[in-house]
């Protein structure tokens, strides 16, 4: 096949534009004011919450509940992001069904948690259609920070530091702002291009510059950025994807689903995105779901996850897994790729039932083989491009504290450090603790 050629598959406008627009639609539509009033009664307000505890960002969740129910949607807002400045986008893609809202104890009484996400939602687009930023920026202090990587641990981390009055760079590789938010959240939970105005909303409060096609490792360097800056701060996420080790890995209609996914943020028009009839994705994550979900809203006819381990072991939780099944995709738990085929490009996929072993994972050698004319790899991401000097724990940039490094100067938050969840909410804690570590330090 020619290079750059299309597998015979994968084509696209399979579904008319309209609707495309309809199956990309907002999976959660916002709550009107009565609607958030009515949620905003179940809450207990409970002195102790377990919903607090649950939160990464240690949002004040009882207290912005019922600012709401008092009618004071915009007091709830500032009440959300005080701890958690990109509270809007994590309202829209965070877990709440394995965070606050399964601590809920509405969840443990009814089976029915407080929509804590929706309500969060509702606040904080509220403080946003102002235009207004709620913060106001210090007294300029004279020192500077570099932050590499527009993710949200950078962003939290710069805005906090912009927030006392420090001068922020933000060094980002690629040509947009944002990171995960703009690259890899599915576009069915991050709609009416909400990633970037919340972007230009967060940067209102002054003092952050954003420099795009800064690289790390190539246009810029660590020893460079410590002699120019008074303090580093380490965003740049996990941009490096474990390789399939499968035969026939290399035909065309093979690719990484982060890419996938990041086609799908991107096009300009949905109807020109080329798609497979069957499609086969190989994981158990979030990117597994949303890369399946994105497929079938797509036009794929089959669309099939296909997961090494039990259900219960998969790294989507159960929520995630049937919101995929609701969409009509497979999963097929308990199977792992053995050979991909196709004369040049894919065409079907081997898989072999797995079972557990004394704790381990082994192939039982029955195989079944099913269409796949595009095969997307959700098998995990890994640390490219880290400085040579930097003490790593496993994959990862090696923290202590809030986010210190092994190196003086040096701070590390988001997916790229070592010791949190790979959750928007989590990055988004660590750049603020770290802005807050890093401040500490300036002012010693």
């Amino acid at each position: 096949m020619a290079q750059g050629q299309m597998a015979p598959g994968i084509v696209s406008g399979r579904l008319s534009s309209d609707e495309l627009t309809s199956n990309f639609s907002d999976l959660h539509p916002p709550l009107a004011p009565h609607e958030a009033a009515v949620a905003a009664d179940r809450c207990y307000f409970c002195y102790d919450a377990p919903c607090v505890t649950a939160c990464p960002t240690d949002i004040d969740i009882p207290l912005f509940i019922r600012q709401i129910q008092a009618g004071q949607p915009q007091s709830a807002g500032r009440t959300i992001l005080e701890q958690n400045i990109l509270g809007g986008m994590c309202a829209r893609v965070c877990p709440t069904e394995t965070l606050c809202e399964e601590a809920c104890v509405r969840e443990a009484a009814e089976g029915k948690p407080v929509e804590i996400g929706r309500l969060q939602r509702y606040a904080t687009d509220e403080v946003m259609v102002t235009g207004k930023h709620p913060f106001d920026r210090a007294t300029p202090t004279g020192k500077t920070v570099a932050v590499i990587g527009a993710g949200p641990a950078g962003l939290a981390c710069a805005h906090r530091l912009a927030m006392f009055g420090h001068d922020v760079v933000i060094h980002e590789a690629r040509p947009k702002p944002g990171g995960l938010n703009e690259y890899g959240i599915a576009a069915y939970k991050s709609t009416n291009n909400f990633a970037q105005a919340e972007v230009d909303w967060l940067l209102k409060i002054g003092g952050i510059a954003i420099e795009t096609g800064s690289v790390l490792g190539e246009t810029i360097s660590l020893d460079g950025l410590l002699e120019n800056y008074d303090a580093v701060f380490l965003s740049i996420g996990l941009t490096g994807v474990n390789a399939l080790r499968t035969s026939g890995a290399d035909k065309e209609g093979v690719r990484h689903a982060v890419d996938f996914i990041s086609d799908v943020r991107q096009a300009a028009d949905l109807a020109h995105l080329p798609v497979g009839r069957n499609v086969v994705v190989i994981g158990g994550g979030m990117t597994a779901v949303d890369a399946a979900v994105k497929s079938k809203l797509l036009g794929a006819e089959h669309v099939t996850i296909a997961y090494r381990r039990g259900r219960d072991a998969m790294g989507a939780s159960r929520y995630e897994q049937d919101l995929a099944a609701s969409h009509g995709v497979r999963i097929m738990a308990n199977v792992q790729p053995v050979a991909i085929h196709g004369n040049g490009a894919a065409a079907e996929i081997e898989l072999e039932y797995t079972s557990s072993r004394d704790g381990q994972l082994v192939g039982t050698g029955e195989t079944i083989r099913i269409p796949a004319d595009q095969v997307l790899k959700a098998i995990g991401q890994s640390l490219d491009g880290a400085p040579e000097d930097l003490s790593l724990d496993g994959n990862k940039i090696a923290v202590s504290g809030a986010g210190r490094t092994s190196m003086p100067g040096v701070w590390a938050g988001g997916d790229c450090a070592a010791g949190g969840d790979d959750l928007t909410v989590t990055a988004v804690a660590e750049g603020r603790d770290a802005a807050l570590d890093i401040h500490a330090m300036l002012n010693s």
